[in-house]
């Protein structure tokens, strides 16, 4: 969902295809009628690599905590393709030419899945662009170790770190 503030009140300013909660064959109910995807972007520095966290709003789920960008897919949407238009929704855009570099797949059900791709960019960017976002960060792994993370990163996390550090 893409919003806006406008004086002093966010405004929504579209609704997605995929925006909605579905009950899972799982019996759990989640975010995106299509699945969901988000994008840890990794800058590569003089003393290692760097990740784009963003710091969750109150406003979202976990709100507080730090994790990537990210949302429900549009019908017809890839992975790839909706976890970098949520990041723009939410983060800003992407300078250069993005790359991937790997992925990792959650499938706690049969019929819902959140792909976390792992994109190295040229250089760090990044605002908050939306009620999602309170701050964004660039991170060492180590430093990430640290942080209070969202829940479904910390499970992701362990998998997504080979990807950026390979």
């Amino acid at each position: 969902m893409l919003a806006r503030v406008i004086g002093k009140s966010w405004v929504v300013l579209e609704r997605r295809t995929g925006d909605g909660f579905m009950r899972c064959s799982d019996g759990h109910v989640r975010w995106g009628i299509f699945g969901a995807s988000g994008v840890v972007f990794v800058v590569r520095e003089d003393d290692g690599p760097r990740v784009m966290l963003q710091k969750r709003s109150a406003m979202a789920h976990e709100g507080g905590t730090w994790s990537c960008a990210g949302g429900a897919l549009d019908e017809g949407e890839s992975s790839y393709e909706g976890a970098l238009r949520e990041a723009t929704e939410e983060v800003g855009d992407i300078p250069g030419e993005p790359r991937l570099l790997g992925e990792y797949v959650f499938t706690p059900a049969t019929d819902w899945k959140y792909t976390t791709v792992v994109v190295e960019v040229d250089e760090r960017f990044g605002q908050s662009m939306n009620f999602e976002t309170d701050a964004v960060g660039w991170f060492t792994p180590d430093e990430v170790a640290g942080l209070p993370v969202h829940a479904g990163f910390a499970a992701a996390w362990p998998h997504l770190l080979p990807i950026i550090t390979a």
